[in-house]
């Protein structure tokens, strides 16, 4: 894995800011390589966004931003299964979807029960405003989370009963 730090991700980005590179890259996606201005060809080959091969054709490299986001994701160590899950399932703290395999929705539900301390009881109208943090059909994540046996409810009274607890 290649080192990436933030100054060479905005050097990237920087190239894409400018507008004769940001052309000629678009050219070159577009297989549109004719009447390029060699000097912004050499600035996209610099920063990886362009190559020449040996009959003098130039193309657009766009797996330069793969490689940035991957390094820049994963510094150093690989994430585990469920951080990949939840990197994928959830974004800003928002839960994308729920149209998700079983196995997938248990990694997120077990993540999302950790909002709620064991031992504590909570009002059901607390549990909604707890999981509309997550995803605005707090309904059907309050329901998986008790089909799955991770809350436990009695009458409007809902507490943990299920998944990871940090020690």
């Amino acid at each position: 894995m290649v080192e990436v730090n933030d100054e060479e991700i905005r050097r990237v980005l920087g190239l894409l800011y400018q507008e004769e590179t940001l052309r000629a890259f678009a050219s070159l996606v577009l297989g549109d390589t004719d009447g390029l201005p060699p000097k912004a060809l050499r600035k996209l080959a610099a920063g990886g966004l362009a190559a020449c091969d040996e009959s003098g054709k130039w193309q657009a490299t766009p797996e330069r931003f793969r490689e940035l986001l991957r390094a820049r994701a994963e510094p150093g160590e690989e994430l585990s299964a469920e951080e990949r899950v939840l990197r994928t399932f959830l974004v800003d703290g928002r839960l994308t979807t729920m149209g998700m395999r079983r196995d997938k929705r248990l990694v997120v539900l077990r993540y999302i029960a950790t909002v709620f301390e064991p031992g504590v009881r909570y009002p059901e109208k607390d549990v909604n405003v707890a999981l509309r943090a997550f995803h605005d059909d707090y309904a059907a994540l309050r329901r998986y989370l008790v089909d799955e046996e991770l809350l436990s409810r009695e009458g409007n009274v809902y507490w943990r009963s299920g998944g990871h607890v940090e020690v």
